[in-house]
């Protein structure tokens, strides 16, 4: 009834946000690394999405999980899931403060610290839209820090995706929470598909872009998730990590993982010229 209602069929559900290293425009280069079958779909990294709606989509009936450790994050996804029309609302109200002063209503709301779990969400899914390169930064105090981006028409209201979304966030075959990345996984069995694809390592000491939330993901936090992958092979699961192509992801996976290099474009980049022509990894156990 709800896919028919809102045409999730015909119309594969998107992104609601953007996010730095989202995977949407490479999901058929990840498609072909996906084992053949499996039990439940975990993503303790979630982000913007992508892999996860796909997963949601197309016919599939796996049961998914997905997590990430930036609260405003999850709760957007809350907020999408139980109230899409107010959602809808605010977000319309953003639109036409925006048309009528771009600059002054963009940083009014940055500078804004609302309270309410409505407010909250469409402050973060306006500043996402609107903000320079769609970057989601924070500072060390936890404050959004980008400057207005230069958009003639920035999208910050697709009524009938987040509807879809909403949709298939209610439909009971996913579970959305708050957890760091290890925790996430605690409940992952034998036979289940865990895709990691966390901040990445920098490739270079320019190049590093680790603070969605307010502590970074470096390398301790590197070593980390390579003991969980290796637990989780251990414990039968299909393991499958995206990351940079660096000497330092691929030393702490042996010649029993599989590694391949996928191109990949950098649309954080504030060069556009750099944005394209990277490689990154996906490496699996299977």
């Amino acid at each position: 009834m709800l896919s028919q209602q809102y045409g999730l069929e015909q119309s594969p559900i998107r992104p609601f946000v953007k996010w730095a290293g989202g995977k949407r425009q490479i999901i058929p280069v990840l498609q072909g690394f996906f084992p053949r079958a499996f039990g439940e779909y975990h993503e303790p990294f979630l982000g913007g999405g992508a892999v996860l709606f796909h997963m949601l989509s197309g016919g599939r009936r796996h049961k998914c999980h997905a997590s990430d450790l930036n609260g405003e994050l999850v709760l957007a996804y809350e907020v999408v899931r139980d109230s899409v029309e107010d959602l809808i609302s605010a977000l319309e109200e953003h639109a036409r403060a925006y048309n009528a002063d771009k600059s002054g209503h963009y940083y009014e709301v940055r500078a804004a610290e609302p309270r309410g779990d409505l407010a909250r969400v469409s402050r973060m899914i306006f500043l996402n839209r609107t903000c320079f390169n769609g970057l989601y930064r924070v500072n060390k105090r936890g404050r959004f820090n980008v400057p207005l981006g230069r958009y003639s028409n920035p999208g910050i209201v697709n009524a009938e995706n987040l509807r879809a979304v909403s949709a298939t966030l209610r439909s009971g075959r996913v579970s959305i929470g708050c957890h760091d990345f290890v925790d996430s996984a605690e409940d992952a069995k034998r036979g289940d598909f865990v895709y990691f694809d966390p901040p990445y390592q920098p490739v270079s000491r320019t190049a590093s872009f680790t603070s969605y939330t307010r502590a970074d993901f470096g390398a301790e936090d590197l070593a980390r998730l390579a003991g969980l992958c290796r637990r989780l092979d251990a414990r039968g699961c299909h393991v499958m990590l995206s990351n940079s192509n660096t000497p330092e992801v691929r030393s702490h996976f042996g010649n029993s993982w599989k590694t391949r290099k996928v191109r990949a474009n950098r649309a954080i980049n504030s060069d556009s010229g750099g944005r394209s022509g990277h490689t990154e990894l996906v490496i699996t156990n299977y």
